[in-house]
């Protein structure tokens, strides 16, 4: 039996010899190191030394900056090193491995977060594997999108600029237990967030001027406690407002030209020109309500475009004003209003001149052309009164007619009563003294009509006059509210002009925290 026995074993033992043989060196090698490794405890040798922990952020997107919720959305990697004296070996004793990849659930992490994130993902999107080298320093990559609170300046918008950040720190580390730093390359400090060209996709509505980074001591926390050290990540970000010029601005600087366009419609035309004017104001209204969904609801500061669209909602309101001041002036009349001397010169007969208005000039007033009255009430050549002649629906050849043959009646009349009765016309001259109140009747019927006339036409004359007074009142509006919209406009955008990134991205600092040319 135990010669039996004995093959059998001796197989066993070669089964497993070879199986050791064929295991995998890397299986081998993380075996051997996580054979007593605590990722719990910090990775020094002495409980004064120090863990020198690097950054440095590599930025593949700028996915969004919310106004409202001031909130930059961004998709980075972050790269971290450190060094892990456990995690040391010897590369003869394993067949040459240099690299060993490691879950990084199974080692030591410096624990850092993102300190000002706005959604409570304080952590990596993928805890991907980390590479350890021989000397047990890691190396570790993962990729993350960031939610992190911007403060948005709202003063200039959409000609703005802001200044993001993204502050990384340890959670449960202080400064004495380990030391956050920037990585280095070729003996140069990375004082900038990396940007792949090839990996780098580009916002359409910002585009990053400034990417400098620094590491910061907080003088407010204890060096005791974590947080006392801290490395930033600044972005300098200027806004693309050719979407807002297409879509918000050049529209309402249409909308409001054409409420400037109404002064060229009549002065009466009041009615008209105040119904032009409020669909412009209500458009304005939707505008500033688009604008008002855009921006953060803050009493900090306000939007310049809101600035501009409530002066164009002013200048629209004072169109209206003016409108319906010029349209109560343009009809009133002599019976209501009696124009003074002051506001006729200077109305009527300077300001025309100074504007290089054409101004017909005015017809003289109706004069009343009756002649002196004869005795016993009769007019020796009574002739129509010239206002009259205006007045009547009648062509001039007929009205001359008339008035020749109506005067060449009452001369022949006057001219026998002069001469005396002649013979065989007593009974004549007895009908004609007793039709002379009938023809002093008929004198004074042609002296009222003329009265009236020159009435009428002193009535049509003042509301001439009053009507000029609309139109040159309506003129003078037009030139104040075109100067008024267009010095406006140009002031507030040459406003937006000069708000520009700085040069430098710290005031004073003359170093551009971007890689050397070389």
């Amino acid at each position: 039996m135990h010669g039996i026995q004995r093959p059998w074993l001796l197989l066993l033992l070669l089964a497993v010899f070879l199986g050791a043989q064929g295991r995998n060196q890397e299986e081998r090698l993380l075996a051997d190191l996580m054979h007593s490794y605590d990722p719990h405890l910090r990775p020094a040798e002495h409980d004064s030394d120090v863990v020198n922990v690097s950054l440095k952020l590599t930025l593949t997107n700028l996915i969004s900056l919310n106004e409202r919720e001031e909130a930059l959305t961004t998709n980075v990697w972050i790269e971290m090193q450190w060094c892990d004296y456990r995690l040391r070996w010897d590369p003869q004793d394993y067949e040459g491995v240099w690299v060993l990849r490691v879950p990084s659930t199974m080692v030591w992490l410096p624990d850092i977060v993102l300190e000002n994130n706005v959604d409570g993902v304080f952590e990596v999107a993928l805890y991907c594997n980390l590479l350890v080298s021989p000397d047990g320093c890691i190396y570790w990559l993962p990729p993350a999108i960031f939610r992190s609170s911007c403060s948005v300046s709202v003063t200039y918008f959409p000609f703005d600029w802001q200044n993001c950040s993204l502050v990384f720190q340890s959670q449960t580390y202080s400064t004495s237990e380990i030391n956050l730093q920037l990585s280095q390359e070729d003996g140069q400090t990375i004082e900038w967030i990396f940007i792949d060209p090839e990996a780098f996709t580009e916002n359409g509505e910002w585009a990053i001027q400034h990417r400098p980074a620094k590491m910061l001591l907080d003088a407010d926390a204890p060096a005791e406690e974590a947080g006392h050290q801290k490395v930033v990540f600044y972005l300098l970000i200027q806004r693309k407002p050719l979407f807002y010029v297409i879509n918000i601005i050049a529209p309402c600087v249409l909308i409001s030209f054409v409420a400037i366009l109404i002064y060229f419609l009549p002065a009466k035309a009041g009615g008209q020109k105040c119904t032009v004017a409020t669909n412009v104001l209500l458009a304005q209204t939707v505008f500033l309500f688009l604008v008002a969904k855009k921006v953060p609801e803050t009493s900090l500061a306000v939007p310049l475009i809101s600035k501009y669209l409530t002066f164009l909602m002013v200048v629209t309101i004072l169109i209206v004003v003016n409108a319906v001041v010029v349209l109560n002036v343009s009809l009133r009349s002599p019976h209501t209003h009696s124009m003074a001397r002051g506001v006729r010169k200077v109305f009527l007969q300077l300001l025309p001149q100074l504007l290089r208005m054409h101004v017909r000039p005015l017809a003289p007033a109706a004069v009343q052309d009756i002649r002196p009255q004869l005795q016993n009430g009769f007019s020796s050549g009574w002739s129509m009164p010239t206002g009259e002649e205006g007045g009547l629906c009648l062509p001039r050849s007929e009205l001359l007619f008339r008035q020749r043959r109506r005067n060449g009646l009452v001369r022949a009349v006057l001219e026998k009563l002069e001469k005396g009765p002649e013979p065989g016309q007593s009974q004549f001259c007895g009908s004609l003294r007793q039709a002379a109140p009938a023809i002093q009747a008929c004198v004074d019927a042609c002296n009222l009509m003329a009265r009236a006339q020159y009435q009428q036409n002193h009535f049509d004359s003042g509301n001439e006059e009053w009507f000029l007074v609309g139109r040159v009142l309506d003129r003078v509006c037009f030139l104040a509210m075109f100067s008024l919209f267009i010095c406006g406009t140009a002031g507030i955008f040459l406003m937006a002009h000069y708000n520009r990134v700085p040069a430098l991205p710290f005031p004073g600092d003359p170093r551009p925290y971007l890689p050397s040319p070389n």
